[in-house]
């Protein structure tokens, strides 16, 4: 079991339909058709969303991808149409809010890794593979690989979890053109995006994107490149041979499984509430990829 530990009702704002309440971001139709993206200050961890939120995350989301797709614009269209407020709508939703096009969306998270870690290190540690892509031998956590790999997984519902899945059963859900098609404009995006994170000190291990159809077009949908959907390390930290330090919420995950949480994460109970140092050390460091990145001070 999980899933939410306390679900949130939707707020109610005159002249939108609230479609879905997902992890981290709230949807609703405006009257004129369009997607309004509400990103809240709400975790998630392990296939559960907490009952503790952070502050300013959701604004911390949606401004840094808002940086990201004005330095992707030339490479890749995205789905934003305006970041003013829809008539109405409650004051706190400045600044996390954004009017998108409604997309097709395609069933598959766009997963792109650069550097070995996460699911991809268990993977490799059982076959030498990731996604079943063959890697060569003498690999460990954190190491750069010889290239960029694309290794999708299927989009799981709240409560589930994201499985890793082959470039063939891709090619065969979406079709072959379009499997080939989001390969190389998520290896394209990991590619310009690592190299401007590098430029500032950092490095993007891995990250996910979500891409849907304007059209006959793909373009980018949801957010891009943030602590949520990427494993940011600072590069004068990075050491291959075991963990290491991130901009993201790696600090939540590790307190949950520590011995701190008194959290069983085999078990079927929620886990707790967040302490607050957690949640102002969480802060900090989204915070602090923000500001690293786009050398705004928050």
């Amino acid at each position: 079991m999980s899933g939410f530990v306390e679900k949130p009702e939707p707020q109610q704002v005159p002249g939108l339909v609230h479609l879905h309440t997902g992890k981290v971001r709230d949807l609703y139709r405006n009257e004129a058709g369009d997607l309004v993206m509400v990103a809240s200050d709400r975790m998630s961890a392990y296939d559960w969303v907490l009952p503790t939120p952070i502050p300013d995350k959701g604004r911390v989301l949606t401004q840094l991808s808002l940086w990201w797709f004005d330095q992707l614009a030339d490479l890749v269209p995205n789905h934003v149409l305006s970041t003013e407020l829809p008539p109405g709508a409650p004051a706190d939703w400045q600044g996390r809010t954004l009017i998108c096009k409604s997309l097709r969306m395609v069933p598959v998270e766009c997963v792109a890794r650069g550097y070995l870690t996460g699911s991809g290190l268990v993977e490799y540690n059982a076959s030498r593979t990731v996604c079943g892509l063959a890697l060569p031998e003498g690999l460990t956590d954190g190491s750069e690989l010889p290239a960029p790999i694309f290794t999708p997984a299927t989009k799981a519902e709240v409560g589930e979890h994201d499985e890793n899945v082959s470039y063939e059963e891709v090619a065969r859900q979406v079709g072959a053109e379009t499997a080939a098609e989001l390969r190389q404009m998520t290896l394209a995006v990991y590619g310009r995006a690592r190299d401007i994170a590098r430029e500032r000190g950092v490095i993007l291990a891995d990250t996910k994107f979500e891409f849907g159809f304007d059209g006959e077009a793909l373009i980018l949908g949801d957010e891009v490149l943030t602590p949520d959907s990427s494993r940011f390390w600072p590069a004068a930290e990075w050491e291959p041979g075991h963990a290491q330090p991130s901009f993201d919420k790696q600090y939540v995950r590790n307190w949950l499984t520590g011995p701190e949480s008194g959290w069983d994460r085999g078990s079927e109970q929620p886990p707790p509430a967040l302490p607050q140092q957690v949640v102002d050390a969480t802060r900090a460091k989204y915070i602090e990829a923000y500001e690293r990145l786009t050398g705004v001070s928050w």
